[in-house]
């Protein structure tokens, strides 16, 4: 084997969704994250796609480059990126970073529990609470969230349907399961998929749309719900989604299903669990706290090897 470049990287996961957290990359010159971010799809192309992809990674894996700050409150900077490119911001990937920072001793622990990392779209504060050197819960609060547009109707001549364009950490169109004869269970994964696959067709038009949500509300009088998630390449998000459950949540209280001093609980298909709850109201804007905790799942060395026929990788849906 020859050796033409080592990572190393802390495999984390949030609810079900993976995060893979890297923290040797080459060095470029940058002197702001717009700037990093303009440039990481070509100065890192290598390492993303040796990373995220099969054979070392997967299709459900997100990347997380945790850089020095550079907002002198912040205590961290990170970068966040899946398969298809760098995204602006990204809550569970915050829960996965902050607890491989403390967890691995790169970030020590205070007093307060409260910590700040820098992104994108800035500096977001979360705490966390550590007990005997794990950390046991992460708190932090979303972005302003609104419903863009209610009951849009879906032009599609296979599925008469409506749905909500609610604007979280980016645009989700919401649909309700209700006329809709499958359940949000792993057994009926198969036309789960096939719905995802004509929802998208119908989208095109509705470019602004980055992902469909499947919300199934039945259970909304416990304050509780159950939905998936399918991004723009029909990838499902591996757990509720702290983007979708805001979303959802956003359009269950524009309809007036919910309350606002009502908290909600989102279960995925693979029945994980995130609580949210709503911190602020502006009239029709919403934030909201969510509470979560990350596990590491794995401390990786990967290499590059210049004669390995799938360094780039490959994806399978």
């Amino acid at each position: 084997m020859k050796i033409q470049k080592v990572y190393t990287t802390t495999d984390v996961h949030v609810a079900g969704e993976a995060f893979r957290i890297i923290h040797n990359v080459p060095l470029i010159h940058y002197q702001s994250l717009e700037q990093l971010y303009e440039k990481f799809p070509q100065m890192y192309e290598v390492e993303k796609n040796l990373l995220l992809n099969e054979p070392r990674g997967f299709a459900g894996l997100n990347g997380c480059l945790v850089l020095p700050p550079i907002s002198p409150e912040a205590d961290a900077a990170v970068l966040f990126f899946n398969h298809e490119g760098t995204v602006p911001v990204h809550y569970g990937g915050i829960v996965a970073v902050i607890t491989a920072l403390l967890e691995c001793g790169h970030l020590q622990t205070n007093e307060t529990s409260e910590y700040k990392i820098e992104t994108l779209t800035g500096v977001i504060s979360v705490t966390a609470i550590v007990e005997q050197e794990e950390v046991v819960s992460v708190r932090l609060e979303s972005d302003p969230c609104h419903v863009i547009q209610q009951d849009v109707q879906l032009a599609h001549s296979r599925l008469n349907t409506k749905f909500s364009l609610v604007q979280a950490d980016q645009v989700y169109a919401v649909f309700e399961k209700r006329n809709l004869p499958v359940e949000i269970r792993v057994e009926d994964l198969s036309e789960l998929k096939s719905w995802a696959c004509t929802v998208f067709q119908a989208l095109d038009s509705e470019a602004q749309v980055q992902a469909a949500i499947l919300l199934d509300d039945s259970a909304l009088d416990v304050g509780r719900i159950k939905s998936i998630t399918f991004r723009e390449d029909q990838f499902i998000v591996r757990s509720p989604g702290f983007g979708p459950t805001f979303a959802c949540y956003t359009s269950l209280l524009a309809k007036g299903a919910l309350r606002s001093e009502q908290g909600l609980v989102n279960e995925s298909i693979f029945e994980s669990r995130l609580a949210a709850k709503v911190a602020e109201q502006t009239e029709n804007v919403y934030q909201f706290t969510v509470t979560s905790r990350g596990f590491i799942t794995g401390l990786q060395t990967f290499v590059l090897d210049p004669t390995d026929p799938l360094a780039a990788g490959f994806l399978l849906k």
